[in-house]
């Protein structure tokens, strides 16, 4: 069986926090992948109030270690998604759910956007990055 502890690392997205109530953005931290060859993201879901909302994904990635440089993320540089910029990743219904997608591009630094629409209700979320592939294993 592989270890799976020596081949992941893990990367705060974005932390738990007080549900969201309204239609801002929530930006993952900017994780670094230096020495990694991919990333699997979750985002693990709490209650989803609101009985329309529906959430959009921007994933970004760059070179510069504050993103100055970010471009959305191509299609083929991702797992379980067909574009970087996915209007109705989930909607409200996905309650207590996990939502993942894979990076496999060449940039060093990653970040990604939940952008709530319609929501008035209360949303929990929260999530983290593993990173795997990595080039130097114990």
């Amino acid at each position: 069986m592989h270890d799976l502890y020596n081949e992941l690392s893990a990367a705060r997205g974005q932390s738990p926090a007080a549900a969201v109530t309204d239609t801002t953005a929530q930006v993952s931290q900017i994780v670094d992948l230096q020495g990694c060859n991919g990333a699997l993201v979750a985002v693990l879901l709490g209650a989803l109030a609101d009985v329309d909302a529906t959430f959009n994904l921007l994933v970004e990635h760059g070179d510069d270690s504050a993103l100055a440089d970010a471009a959305t993320v191509a299609a083929a540089q991702l797992v379980g998604l067909t574009s970087g910029s996915v209007t109705s990743w989930f909607t409200f219904a996905a309650d207590d759910t996990v939502k993942t997608f894979g990076y496999i591009g060449n940039k060093r630094y990653l970040r990604y956007t939940i952008t709530p629409v319609a929501n008035s209700g209360n949303v929990f979320l929260a999530s983290c990055v593993l990173k795997g592939g990595r080039s130097k294993q114990p």
